[in-house]
């Protein structure tokens, strides 16, 4: 793969800085998908950056810390360009056990700075390029959170602010504070629930949208089948639409997608890709891709040109709703300020 300087950048919101159309997510090569090699995660995310990607996400919680030495180790050993080009997006505030679960959410402004302080040192680096909670704090509203890291944006610790999973209202009130990059949160043709208040709020606000799960964490890629084995500690293991008749009903609708895709001489996955791709010039797909096979396959997304008959071919495949089982098993489901 070969840096792409032609494909045109999309902006994060009005405040926002200019990215590549597709971002990486760096997640899996840390946590919830099971062993990662971290030798390949290396040369997927240096692969990525020659190929022009510019904005790698993460989350201080991912592995505890294990991502953010890893993209500081990536980037370390990138050529000087890329590692210049290289925009780091961080989530924070999930407070684990040593047994790695999660028992909820940290945002007071204190804690804002501390775990600033931590992720700044394990990325090597003297600023984050955007910075946000990964879920809403229940007990401190959340003008308090944004305004612990727009004052970080003035101390110039932080370029810009962004949130995650939040509903409307959160992001009004957000917005209110200080300016709003972007709004991470799940959207793919299986999780549209965003296009009924969020995504016009953000709109209205003028909050880019980077997209999470695009490939509905592989069950929409095209390589999932119904008698994978997963790995242990695999977030797949206990999500909802990866269990039993939801499973099945949900295979199905891929086998559906895969008729469209194949009628276009493309994959599931860049059927899927070029779909969220489609939604807004505003919106910033990110890939969980942990290998090079997979990065480029999904960079070939960008190449997909969808014509209205596409579109509706794809949506009379996955239809709105379609999906079969929550996307997040329902403790985890409460966290969602989104789903409120």
């Amino acid at each position: 793969m070969t840096t792409n300087l032609s494909t045109p950048h999309r902006t994060l919101g009005t405040s926002g800085p200019a990215v590549f159309p597709l971002g990486l997510g760096c997640m899996g090569m840390s946590a919830l998908y099971g062993e990662a090699d971290r030798a390949e995660s290396v040369a997927t995310i240096h692969a990525a950056l020659d190929a022009g990607v510019t904005l790698l996400d993460t989350g201080d919680f991912y592995g505890m810390g294990h991502n953010e030495l890893l993209i500081g180790e990536a980037l370390r050993t990138a050529p000087a360009a890329a590692r210049e080009q290289a925009l780091i997006s961080v989530k924070f505030g999930a407070l684990r056990t040593v047994e790695g679960g999660f028992t909820g959410y940290d945002g007071r402004p204190e804690a804002v700075r501390n775990f600033l302080a931590y992720s700044l040192q394990r990325l090597g680096r003297d600023h984050i390029d955007i910075y946000r909670i990964a879920r809403v704090d229940p007990a401190v509203p959340i003008e308090e959170t944004v305004g612990a890291i727009a004052e970080a944006v003035e101390a110039g610790h932080v370029r810009h602010i962004g949130l995650s999973e939040v509903g409307a209202d959160s992001l009004r009130r957000a917005a209110a504070v200080a300016p709003i990059a972007d709004l991470q949160i799940e959207y793919s043709l299986i999780s549209r629930g965003i296009e009924q208040e969020i995504l016009p709020a953000a709109r209205e606000l003028g909050i880019g949208v980077t997209a999470y799960g695009v490939l509905s964490r592989g069950l929409i890629s095209g390589h999932f089948s119904r008698d994978r084995q997963l790995n242990p500690g695999d977030f797949r293991g206990m999500s909802p639409r990866f269990q039993g008749a939801n499973l099945d009903h949900n295979l199905g609708l891929v086998e559906a997608l895969r008729k469209v895709a194949e009628d276009k001489g493309i994959t599931v996955a860049q059927t899927a890709i070029a779909w969220v791709l489609s939604r807004g010039e505003d919106i910033v797909p990110l890939i969980g891709a942990r290998r090079r096979d997979r990065l480029a396959e999904a960079l070939g997304a960008l190449a997909v040109s969808l014509s209205p008959a596409d579109l509706a071919a794809i949506e009379e495949a996955v239809p709105a709703g379609a999906a079969a089982g929550e996307r997040y098993p329902e403790a985890q489901m409460a966290h969602l300020d989104s789903e409120h």
